[in-house]
């Protein structure tokens, strides 16, 4: 982590501006994202990019470093639930990172897009995450929309800002849940003390909210569908936790221990719909369970 320190001596307009006049190859977007993730601070306080800096304020922007090299395409198999010439649908296994960052340079599935797709992938996100519109954890499966093109990642990415495009997940969780439906409204934000943790947060928090229905109840465990309004990074494990049923096999944010051994969280994204961001129809893809999901739910029942 780089820690950039800047002091405003004489300057009354926004902290966007005035940091893309002093840093190279950073675009606003970019600092908007450092200032979501709580790395840019004002006087030692977390600021939105709208800040307006005064006089005497001194600055600290904590920015990640690059990665050194630009993903290669590999010859990895992944699910195809469509493709046309504007997008892909795929099923992502359960321990697949989709993107490449520090510590997983390779194996993701970007390296399995660029195999598959060449350089038929939009670049608005970079070169590090090319058709990349949105993710899933490491240890949840289920379905993925990539873009193509970058009219249609624009577009989806618009979607995905406005709510208009439903995201279902199935988990299952410890405890036997009461309420046959439920409605979570708590914002997440960084955790004040754990920077690589989320947790509800409402001094910096965004807006979170998940809505669950019971679909099978268990002696010492519920299986849910949750759908998301929101979608924020760890957005059901953080939810789960914070009302006392945490998602089985999640070690960061519920029991440390594995005790079903299903090396990660049971969460799966079983359905994504959307309107197709060129031909404007909506579209419904769902993902089966994954088989080790499967195995655990005959165990219980």
């Amino acid at each position: 982590m780089q820690e950039l320190r800047f002091n405003c001596k004489d300057y009354g307009g926004r902290i966007d501006s005035w940091l893309l006049e002093r840093l190279q190859n950073c675009s606003r977007t970019y600092i908007k994202k450092l200032a979501d993730g709580e790395m840019l601070l004002v006087n030692g306080q977390v600021i939105k990019p709208s800040y307006k800096l005064k006089p005497g304020d001194n600055v600290l922007l904590r920015m990640p470093k690059p990665i050194s090299k630009v993903p290669g395409a590999e010859n990895i198999k992944i699910p195809v639930l469509y493709e046309d010439q504007d997008i892909l649908v795929i099923d992502k296994p359960k321990g697949m990172v989709v993107h490449p960052a520090h510590g997983n340079s390779s194996g993701t599935l970007v390296n399995a897009l660029l195999g598959y797709c060449g350089e038929e992938l939009s670049d608005i996100n970079g070169v590090t995450r090319p058709g990349i519109v949105h993710r899933i954890d490491k240890d949840t499966s289920g379905v993925l929309v990539v873009a193509k093109n970058n009219t249609a990642h624009k577009r989806l990415s618009e979607d995905l800002k406005n709510r208009d495009v439903e995201r279902l997940y199935v988990a299952l969780v410890y405890g036997t849940i009461a309420e046959d439906r439920g409605k979570i409204d708590a914002p997440i934000g960084r955790h004040p003390k754990h920077r690589k943790r989320m947790a509800v947060n409402t001094v910096n928090g965004k807006q979170s909210i998940t809505y669950f229905k019971v679909l099978e109840r268990f002696k010492n465990a519920t299986y849910l569908q949750l759908v998301l309004e929101t979608g924020r990074t760890h957005q059901i494990r953080v939810h789960m936790s914070y009302i006392g049923h945490p998602v089985i096999g999640d070690v960061v944010y519920g029991r440390k221990k594995d005790i079903y051994k299903t090396n990660g969280q049971v969460l799966h994204a079983r359905r994504l719909g959307f309107t197709h961001p060129i031909k404007g129809v909506y579209m419904e893809f769902e993902s089966p369970l994954p088989k080790y999901f499967e195995r655990l739910l005959l165990e219980f029942r």
